[in-house]
């Protein structure tokens, strides 16, 4: 296939991944990487070239996300920090170390989460706040866990918030605007340690790039109309599945 047409190609990855994310507040990279993985692409080159494009495409969607105020400040701050380290933590195992014994571990946490969110969903459209009790340890779980399994930021941070009673569209708009921090750190530490292998797949890159950042704005959009309940429902469905099918994958393979 020629360059140009795998750019394409990966324009619309990009764009239904970031249409996804944006709206939900994640799985841009559990749906990238899964396609990235069914065509060959290792893991560490398919996580390493997720993240590098982005760089770009959560600088748009947590901006579009500020204009259209769906973020919450204080919750961002607290989150910044520790993502940033899990995720410079978890890129640089990740070069080194096989993902087959975290993968499962990170499924069927997910499952649980995904299934909490549905009964809270179908329980109270608006289900009473909590206080998250340890918010330095979520974010690092979910910056680690990012950079292993090429996207984890979205489903373990949001997820958890969410299930806790948190408003899902200022949950959705703050984990997505703190993602680009988080993003970043990874990308700098993969390019440090495997920069010669990324450049090599500059049209993963620049097609889930141009595609991230053409669908931002829009997703953003998505997540500010749908109503609350609608929000907790797609998020549930959403974790629940994919973590069933990476289950399936993992024990049927």
């Amino acid at each position: 296939m020629s360059p140009l047409l795998n750019v394409l190609l990966f324009v619309g990855v990009g764009f239904l991944a970031q249409i996804i994310d944006g709206a939900l507040g994640m799985a841009y990279g559990v749906s990238s990487t899964t396609f990235l993985l069914s065509i060959g692409v290792p893991p560490a080159t398919a996580s390493a070239s997720i993240h590098v494009a982005e760089v770009f495409t959560t600088a748009t969607s947590g901006y579009s996300h500020f204009k259209l105020g769906n973020v919450d400040k204080r919750l961002m701050l607290s989150l910044l920090i520790p993502g940033v380290l899990g995720g410079v933590l978890g890129a640089y195992i990740l070069v080194g170390i096989p993902t087959d014994i975290i993968k499962p571990v990170v499924a069927v946490y997910l499952l649980v989460m995904g299934v909490a969110i549905l009964v809270r969903a179908f329980r109270s459209a608006r289900p009473p706040r909590n206080q998250e009790p340890r918010p330095i340890l979520l974010a690092l779980a979910g910056g680690f866990f990012d950079a292993i399994g090429g996207g984890g930021w979205g489903p373990i941070v949001t997820s958890t918030l969410v299930a806790n009673g948190h408003e899902p569209r200022y949950t959705i708009g703050t984990v997505n605007a703190t993602e680009f921090f988080v993003t970043t750190a990874e990308a700098i530490t993969f390019i440090i340690a495997i920069g010669a292998v990324i450049r090599q797949h500059w049209t993963i890159i620049l097609g889930l790039l141009l595609g991230g950042v053409i669908a931002a704005p829009l997703a953003a959009y998505v997540c500010k109309r749908v109503p609350a309940r609608t929000l907790m429902i797609m998020v549930g469905v959403l974790i629940t599945l994919l973590s069933i099918r990476t289950l399936y994958q993992v024990f049927a393979g």
